[in-house]
């Protein structure tokens, strides 16, 4: 007991588009322009306000939560219209649940409670050696989401009693395997097809090009020659790290700071102690308890009669199962590492010596002290490496403290420059080109972050040519920018991409001459019996789509099975032209028992899915949600707007 104190996815995403409806779809941005307003009020739920400003920290919120996990996702999907408005319908979800609990009386109990947050892995790190709560690193967890331990627990009393409300629905559905099967059928049907494709590349040799096609073809696609807004500008970092590289040490700055630590860079004092342990809770009844005690103090009297004796007896008489077949050994610890009783039982017993009763929460103990291990202080040579990392991260770290308020004011008073705070605070002007709104995946560096960026673009640095405000990137690092070359987003001149304009004409134009040849032949192969020719035969299904295009597949899963075989063409855009012959149906493989039991039980928690999204649907009317957010218009394949 002491001892352990111390020490098919894929498939079933896609069945649940089927029945879950989706939240969100692809939108544009015009909706969001009512609301630039912080306080204008954005959605309401039963009469509650959800307002501009609580939408943006909400999303904000969001934003910074899957960077964190995902740092190399694209940001433009993070601040997309359908993201914004996406988190704004969670919002919604979570006000029209904590409603439905309220309504319902739905309670969170203290042992309730307790359990929860026993389970919770950030907590459960928190208990020491005895089990019991380290109620400093408790409140710390709470003071970095900026709340009391009462404010969280409150918290997650909330959020536990939420969670019953639609707990119910999703644990409550019981599915057949008849019914999973179906549903699995049809998802997951395979069919035998036949294809011949007609690619725009066969075809480009037979375009004709002339500067009147070009021109017409440019003007009437702008869009996709239109440059994205960039800048030129200058900027400067103030960091702990640039400082540190010009911190000047003198020794004697170093012989005094390691004379001042020598205690901490030798660490801890180590004891090596063996027990035996009778076990008696505390909350154990009196007379069981001197039972306990009796016992301990019986074996205590063997012990000092015979020490020798000290592993056999804990082999045969301690309670500590880990320590007792080790005959009561502990190795080495240190203070900390035990319940506090024991250990200053333990650091007060010189080498060979055996306490008297130790009684803690476990019970009852009887330590031998077996070994003393000192701490043996390291030179100052081999902590030199060390002493002058620390030293000069701590001088940096100082320095930068009192230079960040110059920076900042230095930047803003002299807002026409970054030369004068740049000489005076010895820092170099460094230059980037063409850097964009919003940063390409991957991108590293300070040009990165998300608010220096909104800065840069403002209309202060890019039309008043003013030093942005000096910007917090990353703690200990502050940076400013000054805008030298703005260029705003333009349809470019057609002399700058002919070459591109004639690279897509000759495309589009191929796309069209392989349509036409696709159809001419379809229509042939319509008269003819054999309709030969097509190709060899592939069996395509929704997760299994032998490398064709998707257009195939979906055309071929919408053919009728009564009026097979079938015979299609697909208009594959850029890619051409298709002809797909679907032959029959083909059954599905067979599965073994535990396959379909898996199927089943995950079947029903998609349908449990469904019917909480139902179920969010009715409270909706219920607790009459009113989006005053419009919901964005839907974006087109060609980036044209329609309804």
């Amino acid at each position: 007991m002491f001892d352990s104190i111390r020490n098919h996815s894929k498939i079933l995403m896609g069945l649940l588009f089927l029945l879950v409806i989706p939240s969100f779809v692809l939108f544009g941005i015009e909706g969001y322009r009512k609301f630039e307003d912080k306080g204008a009020v954005v959605a309401r739920v039963d009469g509650q306000k959800i307002t501009q400003s609580e939408w943006d920290a909400a999303h904000q919120a969001e934003v910074d939560r899957i960077r964190a996990s995902v740092p190399n996702l694209d940001p433009k999907l993070l601040d997309s219209a359908e993201a914004r408005y996406a988190t704004l319908d969670k919002m919604v979800n979570e006000r029209l649940i904590a409603r439905a609990s309220d309504k319902q009386l739905l309670v969170t109990s203290d042992q309730r409670l307790a359990r929860y947050l026993q389970q919770d892995p950030s907590i459960a790190s928190l208990r020491g050696a005895d089990g019991k709560l380290d109620m400093d690193r408790y409140r710390q967890l709470a003071a970095s989401q900026g709340m009391t331990p009462e404010m969280l627990e409150a918290r997650v009393r909330r959020d536990v009693s939420n969670q019953q409300v639609l707990a119910g629905l999703q644990g409550s559905v019981l599915a057949t395997q008849r019914q999973a099967d179906m549903a699995l059928d049809a998802y997951l049907q395979r069919r035998e097809i036949q294809l011949k494709r007609w690619a725009p590349a066969d075809f480009a040799a037979k375009v004709q090009v002339s500067d009147a096609d070009l021109a017409r073809y440019y003007q009437e696609n702008p869009a996709r020659f239109r440059s994205v807004e960039n800048v030129d500008l200058e900027y400067l970092v103030l960091d702990v790290a640039a400082l540190q590289s010009k911190v000047v040490l003198p020794e004697q700055d170093l012989k005094t700071y390691y004379e001042q630590n020598l205690q901490r860079l030798a660490g801890q004092a180590q004891r090596r102690a063996s027990h035996i342990l009778v076990n008696a809770a505390k909350d154990l009844p009196a007379a069981d308890k001197q039972k306990a005690r009796a016992k301990a103090e019986g074996l205590l009297a063997d012990v000092r009669k015979a020490p020798k004796t000290f592993a056999d007896i804990a082999r045969k008489n301690s309670d500590d199962t880990g320590s007792a077949q080790r005959g009561g050994d502990l190795d080495f610890f240190a203070r900390g590492a035990m319940v506090k009783p024991f250990e200053d039982a333990a650091f007060a017993l010189q080498k060979g010596e055996i306490s008297d009763i130790v009684e803690s929460d476990f019970g009852f103990h009887i330590i031998l002290l077996t070994d003393v291990k000192l701490p043996q202080a390291p030179s100052f040579e081999s902590m030199r490496p060390q002493l002058e990392a620390d030293l000069r991260k701590q001088q940096a770290q100082r320095q930068f403290a009192e230079l960040a308020e110059t920076f900042s004011n230095s930047v803003y008073e002299q807002s026409d420059s970054l030369t004068p705070v740049a000489e005076r605070l010895k820092l170099t002007v460094q230059k980037a080109q063409a850097v964009t709104r919003t940063p390409g995946v991957g991108a590293q560096g300070v040009l990165n972050n998300p608010k220096l960026l909104q800065a840069i673009f403002s209309e202060d640095a890019t039309v008043k040519r003013r030093n942005t405000a000096a910007v917090e990137v990353t703690p200990n690092t502050l940076v400013s920018a000054r805008v030298v070359n703005h260029r705003p987003a333009a349809v470019r001149p057609l002399e700058e991409v002919k070459a591109e304009v004639r690279q897509l004409w000759v495309q589009a134009q191929s796309a069209e001459l392989a349509k036409a040849e696709g159809q001419a032949r379809l229509a042939a192969l319509k008269n003819e019996q054999a309709q030969a020719n097509l190709g060899a035969v592939v069996t395509v299904s929704r997760d299994q789509t032998a490398a064709q295009p998707q257009a195939v597949i979906d055309v071929a899963l919408r053919a009728d099975p009564a009026k097979m075989p079938a015979l299609m063409g697909v208009d594959l855009g850029d890619q051409g032209y298709a002809i797909v012959r679907v032959n029959k149906l083909v059954p599905r493989p067979e599965v073994t028992a535990q396959q379909a039991e898996q199927s089943r039980q995950q079947f029903a928690r998609l349908w449990g899915q469904a019917e909480s999204q139902a179920y969010l649907a009715s409270l909706k009317a219920q607790f009459k949600v009113e989006m005053l957010a419009e919901k964005p218009l839907k974006l087109s394949a060609s980036g044209a707007q329609k309804p």
